[in-house]
């Protein structure tokens, strides 16, 4: 088969880049190639099913990797534009108390997916679905993609194959497995917007509890970055979004990382301790396992005091020593929880680590081979979780295929 653009991959970076190659060479054949039965599978399944497309909030702070991200956005269409000029889709802020986040107006993300379709075909922009690309041959005037049912020959290629977060989608590394041996330079790689594995003892009776506090990953006794959320504790990991968007840093501090919570970050430690005090005076007949009752769920309060002092649970609470009550104070200030990996791949959101900004000009054309554009979760960047990842894809995939088909217009094909 022969076109003049190929994508590979038909997630939210490939239907975009398609669409703003065949805006860019409105004469150009462009063919999306997707792996899956059908394009937009991972874009449906986005924030629950209800897409959260982008964010109020964007600065470099949300984006981690060698790749300038905020950069490349801010050089682009902005949501508005894109998707409600340009797609006719409505679009919100704040769904589900989430600050910031840009979701459908519709809330489901169906509606997202259906206006891009409907744009690809409009466009005339054809799918190749169910295609799984082998390997990629560079020629001198162009590439052959060697597929699973049959060769593809294109003037011009994108690949918008993502990395290997959620492979359930068809992203599992495989694209990005073929250009490091084509020379390709990556960045370290691992789950991101991911939960992180705690050893299954450190977590034993805290599991299914769910509380909201402040969350610091730690290394070598200094903070890397605080975020605030509710943390969910379950066999062997902790989640949540504010866990999610510290899992990036596994991939330097291997190791040397940890986690260390404030459960009650809006009370001040003199206060806590006072208030325990007066608790002691109050429920001083009561067992020690009763200390926390009205501050934290049944799991959460005895795990707190079990690892704070070393009593049998049914000692009175008027017992308690002065060093023993600050001991629990201290702990729900600092509860620390050392990192011993990441979640599979399968309960990734993204991919920290992917081709090195390096490999890539200002246009995202390659710089080993031209004619080449990279966009989307294979470039080496991530966001945190709130719609940035889902950014990203639609600016790099607008600044790839835009590039992409105004140089093959000016070649004259």
């Amino acid at each position: 088969m022969i076109t003049d653009i190929a994508i590979i991959g038909g997630g939210a970076s490939g239907l975009t880049a398609a669409i703003a190659a065949k805006e860019a060479d409105r004469a150009a054949k462009v063919t999306i190639v997707e792996k899956l039965p059908r394009t937009g599978k991972k874009i449906i399944a986005s924030g629950n099913g209800k897409c959260n497309l982008s964010n109020l909030k964007l600065s470099e702070h949300n984006y981690h990797g060698s790749v300038n991200a905020v950069d490349i956005i801010e050089k682009m269409p902005d949501y508005t534009s894109f998707f409600t000029d340009y797609l006719g889709v409505l679009c919100v802020s704040g769904s589900e108390g989430r600050e910031g986040g840009i979701y459908p107006r519709s809330n489901s993300s169906n509606t997202i997916v259906n206006a891009m379709r409907m744009k690809i075909e409009e466009l005339g922009i054809e799918e190749i679905c169910g295609c799984e690309v082998k390997d990629i041959i560079c020629e001198k005037d162009g590439f052959t993609l060697i597929c699973n049912d049959e060769n593809i020959r294109c003037k011009r290629l994108i690949i918008a194959a993502g990395g290997y977060a959620a492979p359930t989608f068809g992203t599992d590394g495989g694209v990005m497995r073929i250009l490091k041996n084509m020379g390709y330079k990556t960045a370290k790689i691992c789950p991101a917007v991911a939960p992180l594995r705690i050893s299954p003892d450190r977590l034993k009776g805290l599991k299914g509890v769910r509380v909201k506090g402040e969350i610091s990953a730690v290394s070598c006794e200094r903070i890397l970055r605080t975020e605030r959320g509710e943390m969910q504790f379950n066999d062997n990991n902790i989640s949540g979004i504010c866990v999610f968007n510290l899992a990036y840093l596994f991939s330097e501090f291997e190791g040397k990382l940890s986690l260390k919570a404030d459960l009650l970050p809006d009370m001040p430690w003199n206060e806590l301790k006072s208030y325990l005090e007066n608790i002691r005076k109050s429920r001083g007949n009561l067992s020690i396992e009763e200390l926390l009752t009205g501050i934290f769920v049944k799991n959460l309060a005895v795990y707190i005091v079990k690892n704070s002092i070393d009593r049998p649970m049914t000692d009175k609470i008027s017992t308690l020593k002065n060093n023993e009550i600050s001991a629990v104070a201290n702990c729900i200030k600092s509860l620390e929880f050392e990192v011993c990996g990441c979640s599979p791949w399968q309960n990734a959101q993204s991919t920290m680590g992917g081709i090195h900004s390096s490999c890539v000009d200002k246009n995202l054309q390659s710089r080993l081979h031209k004619g080449m554009y990279l966009c989307g979760e294979i470039l080496d960047t991530a966001g945190d979780c709130g719609g940035y990842n889902l950014q990203w894809a639609w600016s790099s995939g607008m600044l790839a295929g835009g590039s992409c088909g105004k140089s093959l217009k000016g070649a004259g094909k």
